[in-house]
């Protein structure tokens, strides 16, 4: 290889091209994401010492006044080690890895991708990011159709920066907020704040019941934020399974702070 042509690899020009194609656009949390990582050679031939997928998304963080956005990486997956790509080569890496039950859901604005990263030494790594859609694992799903059939509808989702005692594996959980437009709980209640802790086998719920004030007790309750009831349930996948029940259990608990 001239010094010229190393120089030009160096800096990224005339270097390796990659493109991460996936089986499917969407994936279930805690399933299988498949795919293949096709490379392109470029002018001269390059040795890529490790290729890694990054799952990626976004959450906020309140710093003042502000809301500002952060990048957090939800895992790192190592799909290839060393080798070399000749000058024009293709190359294509098939690649599996699986997407944790925790990862956030693509409801609201949260954004999920993966970065694909070649790992070149002296030169710019060449990346690629695919966005991917991520929808709810069997157990959740369940859970929300259960507080659709009671009447509530989803207002808003995003994910926001936590104090550490409600982290898990991230520094921030995923809030759904949810209104009661019709069913049992309409005029009873302004809102419920959902916060999952998925798991295999069942999931935890941090729910905030936020009840709608009456009379004057109700106005003093509302000033003072002493409207709002924070618990923990509990649910297993068995429970999951016979949608009245799993409706009866949800409603007896949010009705157990009203």
């Amino acid at each position: 290889m001239s010094m010229v042509n190393r120089m030009l690899a160096s800096v990224g020009i005339g270097a390796a091209v990659v493109d991460t194609k996936l089986t499917e656009s969407w994936f279930k949390a805690g399933g299988t994401i498949e795919g293949v990582i096709d490379i392109t050679g470029g002018r001269v031939d390059q040795h890529i010492d490790d290729i890694f997928i990054y799952l990626m998304t976004e959450y906020y963080r309140k710093v003042e006044d502000r809301k500002v956005k952060e990048t957090h990486v939800l895992g790192k997956y190592k799909v290839a080690e060393s080798f070399t790509v000749a000058a024009s080569e293709r190359k294509e890496i098939p690649f599996t890895f699986p997407l944790p039950s925790d990862t956030p859901l693509s409801m609201g604005k949260t954004p999920i991708w993966l970065k694909t990263a070649l790992d070149i030494k002296q030169a710019i790594d060449p990346t690629d990011n695919d966005f991917i859609k991520v929808v709810p694992s069997d157990i959740v799903d369940r859970i929300f159709k259960a507080i659709e059939e009671l009447g509530f509808r989803l207002r808003k989702s995003e994910c926001i920066h936590v104090k550490r005692h409600m982290q898990r594996n991230h520094p921030f959980v995923q809030e759904f907020e949810f209104v009661p437009y019709s069913g049992p709980f309409r005029g009873e209640l302004d809102e419920i704040e959902l916060v999952l802790y998925p798991e295999k086998d069942h999931a935890q719920l941090l729910i905030e019941v936020d009840k709608r004030g009456k009379g004057l007790f109700g106005f003093l309750e509302e000033a003072l934020d002493m409207d709002e009831r924070k618990s923990m349930l509990d649910i297993s996948r068995k429970e999951t399974e016979d949608v009245g029940k799993l409706k009866r259990i949800v409603e007896n608990h949010i009705r157990s702070f009203i």
